[in-house]
């Protein structure tokens, strides 16, 4: 006989524990760590909202509703974002379709009353009750979401299908407006019933689709800030109450030893000058310094030539040996690393040589000597593209 999973994946929930457990033992084996149906978490439920309610919400202005079609012959998949109409709803078929309704928590009192039941989490953390109703193989495809969800069922049923495989793929399709998954393989499948519960951590690919005849989901959802979000607006805090005068500063400054170089010295003043900067990667604070201290107070920005310049006729003109112009407006900087060294022009980060990315930052006139290898072919090109050097012809007598 073999042994049983230490953390069933299906359990049977009950007036006393409707996740079949007490939140202790849910948030301790379950919360952030893996999927669990829950069997009979709500007894005899009965959905808050009927489907004609919800519908007319869909309608009213300033309530965030979608109305999703799918051509299942040609897989092809329609969104209408809302406020919806009669008209919208008059035109849908028999089936293949779904309404999903954003916040229902905010524009119902009895919607809302579930809350109550997730009370062992953070209110803060809690972001919205989320509704679909499908009638039979509606659904919103495969896909992935980066928060935790509770799916309660409500009328009718679906069939759920997970993937609890770590190296399952999260590519997306591009032929479609939802983020649908690519690839999707399921591990689980169930039927939920009304008032079963599926329990969601993040990132666990999963696709829901209503069987027999109408359904009606609740999706009790987390919010969950990514880390980009976390940083941009602790930066913003930060920036709002720092004083004007705490500034970079370089007092300890020698001699350059290489035009336009951002050196290690300079990293090292970063650090001190931010007071989150110590912690990060250097290579990450030369990308970001580099792309930003060379578009700092630009007025400007070159443009782009409108034609793109060949690579073809580069070289031709290369042959006649021209003398490339910097154009004024066009900032530039360089850092070097054991990966290779970058020139970051006006916001703009190309791979360049340490030879050529210094001749580009002391010299506005620059006069090309000896070949050049095909990777500085290919910088010189860009940048010429790019419209931040501009090609003078020799003058030949």
């Amino acid at each position: 006989m073999t042994k049983p999973a230490p953390f069933p994946i299906e359990v049977r929930g009950s007036a006393r524990h409707p996740l079949g457990m007490t939140p202790a033992q849910f948030l301790r084996d379950y919360w952030q760590k893996r999927p669990l149906l829950i069997r009979n978490a709500f007894a005899d439920f009965e959905p808050p909202l009927q489907p004609d309610d919800l519908a007319g919400l869909a309608c009213e202005t300033g309530v965030l509703a979608r109305l999703i079609v799918h051509d299942e012959k040609r897989d092809r998949w329609h969104v209408h974002p809302g406020p919806l109409s009669e008209d919208d709803f008059a035109k849908t078929p028999k089936d293949h379709w779904t309404l999903l309704v954003q916040d229902v928590d905010k524009w119902d009192a009895d919607v809302a009353a579930l809350l109550e039941h997730f009370r062992f989490l953070p209110s803060w953390r809690v972001d919205d009750i989320m509704i679909s109703y499908a009638e039979e193989g509606g659904g919103v495809g495969a896909h992935v979401d980066q928060y935790d969800v509770f799916l309660l069922q409500g009328i009718g049923q679906r069939h759920w299908a997970i993937s609890t495989d770590p190296a399952a793929p999260k590519d997306f399709r591009h032929d479609v407006e939802l983020k649908q998954l690519a690839h999707f393989e399921s591990t689980n499948e169930w039927m939920l019933d009304p008032g079963d519960m599926l329990y969601l951590p993040p990132g666990v690919p999963h696709d829901g689709v209503a069987f027999g005849g109408p359904c009606m989901t609740l999706s009790i959802g987390m919010r969950a800030p990514s880390q980009a979000e976390l940083t941009g607006d602790l930066a913003d805090h930060i920036a709002e109450r720092l004083p004007e005068e705490l500034r970079y500063a370089d007092p300890d400054l020698t001699p350059a030893k290489a035009t336009g170089e951002i050196d290690r010295a300079a990293i090292e003043r970063l650090k001190v000058a931010l007071p989150f900067a110590a912690a990060l990667d250097d290579a990450m604070l030369r990308d970001w310094f580099g792309r930003f201290i060379t578009r700092y107070r630009n007025a400007q920005v070159p443009a782009a030539l409108d034609k793109p310049v060949s690579e073809a006729a580069f070289d031709k003109q290369l042959d006649a040996q021209p003398t490339l112009l910097r154009h004024p407006w066009s900032r530039m900087a360089w850092t070097r690393a054991k990966s290779g060294c970058t020139l970051f022009v006006s916001g703009h980060a190309y791979p360049a040589t340490p030879a050529l990315a210094q001749q580009l930052c002391e010299q506005r006139e620059i006069a090309l000597a000896g070949k050049l290898s095909a990777a500085e072919k290919a910088l010189l090109l860009a940048l010429v593209n790019d419209g931040h050097l501009l090609i003078q012809k020799s003058r030949r007598r």
